[in-house]
């Protein structure tokens, strides 16, 4: 028995809730959303409520750069991690991670760089051409 490609889609929403079951795990803290976006060799995440309570306390007692030191090396220690993560759903090797983290609005933005285009499946372009041509002639006025 074959399994199917999935498509993109259903490989961007497994990602995302991967990555928020490690943040949760690694950090016992689970980002608020989690937004994967496949785009050729890339990915690009998108995480909000992604700072920890203790960053938070830093910063809101005027320990700006520490909470922003504790944020860089929280990153550097997960990556690892995030890698192999990225690796493992996507069956093709991470080139680099580049991330950064905002305290003022909680997200993170992470890219990472891919060695090939990951395969998914993509709806075939006739099945939405069909059906778009179906509804336009659905609207068409008739003659009287």
């Amino acid at each position: 028995m074959s399994t199917s490609t999935p498509t993109r889609g259903q490989v961007e929403r497994t990602l995302a809730q991967r990555i928020q079951a490690l943040y949760r795990d690694q950090l016992g803290h689970q980002p608020t959303k989690v937004i994967c976006q496949l785009s050729e060799q890339n990915v690009v995440i998108v995480m909000e409520g992604s700072i920890t309570a203790p960053e938070l306390l830093l910063a809101h007692t005027g320990r700006l750069e520490l909470a922003e030191q504790v944020r860089s090396d929280l990153d550097d220690a997960i990556q690892p991690q995030l890698k192999a993560l990225i690796e493992e759903t996507l069956n093709v090797t991470v080139i680099e991670i580049l991330s950064d983290a905002t305290l003022e609005t909680g997200r993170t933005g992470i890219i990472a760089v891919l060695t090939d285009t990951p395969t998914v499946r993509t709806p075939t372009p006739n099945h939405k051409a069909r059906r778009r041509t179906l509804s336009d002639t659905s609207l068409t006025p008739k003659s009287a």
